[in-house]
Order: structure tokens, then sequence, then C-alpha cells
């Protein structure tokens, strides 16, 4: 920039060099020569001083209060020009009119130009401070419904410990808590987490197979079928937990109700979870808070919405994957 500003400042002097050479003394042409290339170097490096003041140690917010320091660093530094022409006795300036108005121009850019850098770095600053708040909002807004899926699915998993304990099937039992275990493992890990891999949620899911297979026996079967390359693909994280619970709150599950579970990409490569329909003859107790959740977490954080079809026969949800 101080190049450039040099160059456009100094155009009248390189146009019209040649025309000045001829107007020089014999004998007088290399010290023509050597005053122009110093005298252009004098003025880079004027401006370099100034758009380095006024980037980095002007910092004030009024175009007024930039006026005079500029103004009073262009007038130093013309004095100081003349002051050594004068000393050195040269007169290769026909008129004071073209260094006056140099050092003008001087002054008038490096206030133009340090203001708008200014306003520039502030609008800068403000939309990266606005962004960082929208982040911390974001993560409030998503711990906050992490923190509702935690204590929904631990009651959740009370009941399974409690129906086995009751049927006092001591190695089943023994079976659902490890299993558990980890289960909750990977959920306290996620709370710092937004988006993860589908091929995390699909070894959780797993995991939580095995233990609803514990409780069901052998009433509940799952059929995944997910090709490889679209595992690093990603989803918010325990999405498939909330979709899971609901299958196995809403619906009965018993030897007559045989409950299969699939997993796999539509057409349009999204992710769906579908279910058979076995409606309970009474309520379910639930809060209603697992789907609703999961469809928040998906647009505070993919700006994408859940699709469910439902028929008398069939529940389906379809996931959008990032």
């Amino acid at each position: 920039m101080s190049l450039l500003m040099t160059l456009f400042i100094s155009y009248p002097n390189l146009a019209w060099f040649t025309c000045d050479l001829m107007f020089v003394p014999e004998g007088q042409q290399l010290g023509f020569f050597i005053f122009f290339i110093c005298r252009f170097v004098y003025l880079l490096a004027v401006i370099d001083a100034v758009l380095h003041y006024n980037f980095y140690k002007l910092t004030s917010a009024s175009l007024v209060q930039r006026i005079w320091p500029n103004v009073g660093f262009a007038l130093a530094a013309f004095l100081l020009y003349e002051a050594v022409k004068f000393m050195l006795h040269l007169e290769f300036d026909m008129s004071l009119m073209i260094p006056t108005f140099q050092f003008f121009i001087i002054a008038v850019m490096s206030i133009t130009i340090g203001y708008m850098a200014f306003l520039y770095t502030s609008r800068q600053e403000k939309e990266d401070e606005l962004q960082q708040l929208r982040i911390e909002s974001l993560r409030s807004r998503c711990s906050a419904l992490m923190n509702q899926i935690n204590p929904h699915f631990f009651f959740n998993s009370l009941n399974g410990i409690s129906s086995l304990v009751r049927k006092k099937n001591e190695s089943a039992t023994i079976d659902y808590i490890n299993e558990l275990s980890d289960i909750f493992r990977y959920i306290l890990q996620s709370e710092n987490k937004g988006l993860v891999t589908l091929e995390e949620e699909l070894d959780f899911m797993q995991a939580y197979a095995q233990v609803l297979q514990v409780r069901y026996a052998n009433k509940l079967s799952f059929e995944i079928e997910v090709p490889e390359e679209v595992l690093q693909r990603k989803l918010p994280v325990l999405s498939l937990l909330p979709l899971l619970e609901n299958i196995t709150v809403h619906n009965i599950i018993d030897s007559e109700h045989h409950m299969t579970i699939q997993v796999g990409l539509t057409e349009q490569q999204e992710l769906f979870v579908k279910n058979p329909v076995f409606p309970k003859t009474f309520e379910p107790e639930t809060h209603g808070t697992g789907l609703k959740n999961l469809q928040k977490r998906f647009i505070l954080l993919m700006d994408k919405e859940l699709t469910v079809k439902q028929s008398e026969n069939e529940y389906c949800v379809i996931l959008s994957l990032a």
C-alpha cells in the first residue's frame, strides 16, 4: 500500500521526468537522477511511517481527532524535506507547488485510509464478538437440550433394571448393568460434542441394542444396512437414542409382537430409522421430550428438520447427514 501510494503521489514527477531533465544544466544530470531517487525513497518512507502510525498507534474513533496528527506529521516531513534541500543547495524542484501538493495528499490519504481501516477493523471485531456470542448461545442451548436427554434415559434405564430384578434373572441383570455402564460412558463423553460421525452413533446403537435385547430377550432385533462410504458423515450426537426409546416406550414388544428396527439410507442419502407399529393399549408414561429435543438440536446444529412418516403399520424417522 505504501508503494502504491508513493507511485500515485510521485506521478507528476515520474510523468515529467524527461521534461525536467532537459532543463537541468550540463553536468548535473547524475545529481538530478540521484535526487529523484532519494525523493522517491523519502516519500515511500514517510508514507510507510504515517500508515503504520494510523494502523497501529492511532486508535481514536473520531475522524476530527485523526486530522491534526496526520497534518502535523505531513507538515513536519515537508519542512524536513525543504530544510535538507536548502542546506544541500538543491534547486532541482522548479517550484514549491508540487512538493506542497504531494505532502498535502499524503495527509489526506493517510487520514482517509487510516479511518477506513479503523472502521473495518472495528466492524470485524464486532462481527467476531457476535459470532462468538452465537457460538456460546448455541452451545448453551445444546447443553440444555442434552441435559434433558440424560435424566430421561437414566429413568428409563432404571425401569429396565427393576423389570429384570422382578424377574429374578441375575445373569441378565448383570449383563444389562455392564452394557449400561458403557452406554453412560458414551453419553457423558458426548456432552462436549455437537456433531459426531455416523459410525460413532451406530456403534452406540449396537451397544444399546444389546441392552434392549437383554431386556426383551428374542423379541427385538435390528437390521442395519449402512454403506461404509457414508460412515464418516455427521449428525448431532445421541440422535439415535431418543428414536430407540420412543420405539420401546410406545410399542408392545412381546412374543406376539416381534419388533424389528431397520436402519438404512434413503435414495437421497439420508438416514432412516423404521419400525412396525404395535401401539400399546394404554397411554405410556412419557413427557414427549425425546423427538422434540432431537428436532431442536437438528435445527440448531444443522439448520435442518427431521422428517417423520407414519402410517397405520409403520413409523419412520428420516435424519439428514452433514
